[in-house]
């Protein structure tokens, strides 16, 4: 099915990401990824769905787990979509973690663990994961047991945030001591995805810490740049990691605090969010060939990633996000011009319609890299919740409209 993709009539695009999520996309996943004989998903799959790995990696595996369970919670109560859930549940309950409760890397097909807890990253996803399944599910033991392993997940990120990689940590202590963006910015996701089993004082603390984290500590208030890594007091480090703007993670983040600041009616947070949107594009798009870097050094220097002029799926996917809820929320031009622009390329790049899902990797000039639609980094999770996002964005924008 070859979709249209050059109106952008709010009821023509809330159509496009509709029928994309829906008929395109999520069919791909459910008919391709379904592991029958061992349970779980598999991710690495080629252009047209065959699996060309059957290892399972646990954090892909709980995206796929909280995507199934998400739309059944807020779209529809489908129940070969809880089946899927379901398939993914009972296989990372019964294999993803270790006896102390860290959430393993990867996993052979059969659920033998490949590689260590070596962060935290699996946890926070198995936390977003079984919450929503917890919230899908009607039998009260399997709920009771859903809201137990998310929970757990979820204390073991908070205590392990200040050193997430811990014990498998290769930097030396002490000498250069820097912070993620990665981490405070999934807490503020997560957290929000936890707020049906968190304390209501315990989430405002979460959210308030990690707004004044990434707003305070990693933007730098006169470029409005997101830097990757800060010094401890936030402070910057001339060095590679120092230098380091990864443009996607910054422009994800900046949706994660629009949808903290729409919660709490905080206008100035929405307006700041949205500025650094903005910044982040100015930057970060290729003049020459269009779309946005992967990564990029803030002084203009080589980056030490050789990967660092590829374009991919997931920076477009969230900056669509980002742009679509800042358009909403503030009814700015200069979001709505760049949201043209960079639905123009992202889809015209990466969407796949003729054999399902899209495509990950591109190089500098916009030409297929790799025609995997999954593997070790990609699964079934930022295409159909950006597709579903910007959906949801575009037919609150109509409905503004004809109120």
């Amino acid at each position: 099915m070859m979709l249209k993709t050059t109106s952008f009539d709010l009821a023509a695009l809330a159509e496009l990401y509709k029928a994309t999520l829906l008929e395109n996309v999520l069919p791909f996943w459910q008919n391709h990824s379904i592991d029958t004989h061992c349970g779980g998903y598999f991710t690495c799959l080629n252009r047209a769905g065959e699996v060309y790995d059957t290892d399972k990696f646990v954090w892909l595996q709980n995206r796929q787990l909280w995507t199934f369970s998400m739309l059944y919670n807020q779209l529809e109560k489908r129940q070969e979509w809880l089946a899927v859930a379901k398939t993914g549940a009972d296989f990372l309950a019964k294999h993803g973690r270790d006896q102390a409760g860290n959430w393993y890397f990867s996993l052979n097909r059969v659920g033998e663990p490949l590689t260590q807890p070596y962060n935290i990253f699996s946890d926070c996803f198995a936390a977003m994961a079984f919450s929503q399944y917890a919230l899908a599910v009607d039998d009260e033991p399997t709920k009771l047991q859903a809201q137990t392993i998310a929970l757990q997940a979820y204390h073991n990120v908070l205590r392990r945030q200040d050193n997430p990689k811990g014990k498998y940590n290769k930097t030396y202590p002490g000498t250069r001591s820097l912070k993620s963006l990665a981490v405070p910015m999934i807490l503020a996701n997560l957290s929000l995805e936890m707020g049906e089993l968190l304390a209501s004082d315990q989430l405002e603390t979460v959210l308030a810490k990690t707004i004044n984290e990434v707003m305070g500590d990693f933007l730098d208030q006169e470029r409005g740049l997101m830097f990757e890594h800060v010094a401890l007091d936030g402070s910057h480090i001339d060095c590679y990691e120092g230098r380091l703007i990864n443009p996607g993670h910054g422009l994800e983040a900046m949706w994660f605090m629009m949808a903290i600041a729409e919660r709490t009616h905080n206008s100035a947070l929405i307006q700041q969010a949205t500025d650094v949107v903005l910044s982040i594009l100015n930057f970060a798009w290729d003049e020459q060939y269009g779309g946005l870097f992967y990564f990029m050094d803030a002084q203009g220097h080589p980056p030490q990633q050789l990967e660092w002029d590829q374009k991919l799926w997931w920076v477009h996917l969230e900056t669509l996000v980002a742009l679509a809820m800042a358009y909403r929320l503030t009814a700015r031009p200069d979001c709505w011009a760049w949201y043209q622009k960079l639905h123009t390329y992202t889809w015209e790049h990466f969407s796949d319609p003729d054999h399902g899902e899209w495509y990950g990797y591109l190089n500098r000039q916009g030409d297929v890299l790799l025609p995997l639609k999954g593997g070790k980094w990609k699964g079934c999770f930022h295409v159909p919740r950006a597709l579903y996002l910007c959906w949801q964005q575009f037919e609150q924008l109509q409905g503004s409209q004809l109120s």
